[in-house]
């Protein structure tokens, strides 16, 4: 009897790296996730790499830990290599990433409250 393994992937992906250009050492999340202090978790981060066949897969950077401050929403595949002053002068302290389409109120929603929408894991 031949026997199958079925592994479901999940998407978005994302890679981040503590050094700039896709070195140092390098981390990865699936799926839809909040990371609430990128400095506590990994000491910052410097470059990342967001990918999902989805063009309305969503990444939002914020100034502040816990989703707060400024943010910069990005959409679909995304590679950033330099992550610094990328948010008006500021390195990313939290980030949010989605395989749906997060809309600027769900987003402000969420850096008001602190909460993320139902589905999403907060680290």
């Amino acid at each position: 009897m031949k026997v199958t393994i079925s592994q479901q992937v999940v998407y978005p992906r994302l890679r981040l790296w503590t050094d700039e250009n896709f070195r140092g050492r390098r981390f990865t999340w699936r799926g839809n996730v909040g990371l609430r202090n990128l400095d506590r978790l990994y000491d910052g981060i410097e470059s990342l790499r967001f990918f999902s066949p989805s063009s309305n897969a969503t990444l939002v950077l914020f100034s502040r830990s816990n989703f707060r401050g400024n943010f910069r929403v990005f959409r679909g595949t995304t590679n950033l290599a330099d992550l610094d002053d990328i948010i008006n002068g500021s390195d990313p302290e939290s980030l949010i990433i989605s395989n749906r389409r997060l809309t600027l109120d769900q987003i402000r929603q969420i850096r008001r409250t602190g909460n993320l929408p139902s589905g999403f894991r907060s680290v």
